[in-house]
């Protein structure tokens, strides 16, 4: 099968749907496919225009701009050279990766739709916001029945884009990891001072006002000031724009002694650190998938995250972890675990030697049945 996918982000940039759509592309190809990705995302060496690079077996057409800030847009010749990447290309599937603002996307998405190609688009992200204003946009559209199947990357992502679509037909696309890679392994004990040391917290993200890393910082202020000295350690995981704002609530706080700030790591050293720690915090409420979250708890931690998220696609509340209303109750559910060393234990063991279903063979599974719906509802048979 020849698949073609359309992404505004790529490599050499470093994010959610770049990294997902990557080890996307190159799990089909080693699956047997031919794979080609268009992408608004310069190359290393600002290749643009139409430059193909072949990465891994994947064809990356660099069809972007030369713009300020290296944005991943190309509104004036995008449309054109999409056109032209497609008839080259003559894919069995389009694939196409949406954020809330994927302009780029966006295009492919209409080029592709407009030719008759089977389209299926998935969303990465949650349209809170969105949803109302576009849905009233979208009634007064062709999109109102759309010819591509419609997916995101979770059951929550997918409950915005059927409002969007006023109740179209959405279907989970997740995203995948290496199981293998992150599971623990023999070697790999719990740790033997798990009932008596410090609760270990860890999390990972971009620190950006949206993944809030500062809120998390005061989760973790509440559950240590309901404990004794020394009960609790987080390490941070993550680089960006809100690194400093993060080190002066650290400082603030008191809790230089108790929040370790570890800067961006690569896998093997995130790895690492979750081998060392008990308990994995997700504090974002617009979380669409969690990816970070996924790889802590296939490596076998126990998974805090907030309610309605896309954590619940593989944390089970009270049994892989806690699903939480808000900050305050995620400081509770810290401090339970502190206090509760039997319950902290119990919940590592399942942990530990249950994976989360969610190996690229599911998720090559879930995008091939996407591109056989893509086909049929190209052909024109489109359903409620």
């Amino acid at each position: 099968m020849r698949v073609v996918h359309v992404s505004d982000c790529f490599a050499p940039r470093t994010g959610g749907i770049e990294t997902q759509v990557g080890d996307l592309a190159r799990h089909q190809v080693a699956a047997g496919h031919k794979v080609h990705v268009l992408t608004a995302t310069l190359g290393a060496g600002g290749e643009r225009g139409g430059v193909v690079d072949v990465e891994d077996g994947v064809h990356v057409h660099r069809l972007g701009a030369r713009l300020p800030f290296d944005l991943p847009v190309n509104p004036v010749a995008g449309p054109r050279l999409i056109r032209a990447a497609l008839a080259a290309v003559r894919p069995d599937a389009v694939h196409v990766h949406a954020g809330v603002l994927s302009p780029f996307a966006f295009d492919g998405a209409r080029v592709a739709t407009a030719a008759g190609l089977p389209t299926a688009i998935t969303w990465h992200c949650m349209l809170d916001g969105v949803t109302g204003p576009g849905a009233a946009v979208v009634r007064r559209t062709r999109w109102a029945q759309p010819r591509a199947a419609l997916s995101a990357v979770s059951t929550a992502a997918a409950e915005r884009v059927r409002t969007l679509f006023d109740g179209a037909e959405v279907a989970v696309v997740p995203n995948g990891i290496d199981v293998d890679l992150w599971a623990p392994g023999a070697t790999n004990p719990v740790r033997d001072d798990a009932l008596r040391g410090p609760v270990r917290l860890v999390a990972t993200m971009r620190l950006a006002p949206r993944k809030r890393a500062v809120p998390l910082v005061e989760v973790v202020a509440a559950a240590a000031r309901r404990l004794p000295a020394g009960a609790l350690h987080l390490t941070l995981i993550g680089d960006g724009p809100a690194r400093e704002a993060v080190r002066a609530r650290v400082a603030a706080l008191g809790l230089d002694d108790v929040v370790e700030l570890r800067g961006r790591l690569p896998r093997e050293e995130v790895r690492a650190a979750y081998a060392d720690a008990d308990v994995f915090l997700a504090p974002a409420r617009l979380e669409a998938f969690g990816i970070a979250a996924l790889e802590a708890r296939t490596a076998g931690l126990v998974v805090l995250a907030h309610r309605g998220t896309g954590v619940a696609e593989f944390v089970a509340d009270g049994r892989d972890g806690f699903l939480v209303a808000d900050d305050a109750e995620m400081a509770r559910a810290v401090a339970l675990l502190a206090e509760d060393r039997p319950l902290l234990a119990s919940l590592r063991r399942h942990t530990r030697s249950v994976r989360p279903a969610f190996a690229w063979d599911h998720v090559l599974a879930a995008a091939e049945a996407e591109y056989v719906r893509a086909a049929t509802r190209a052909r024109g048979a489109v359903g409620p």
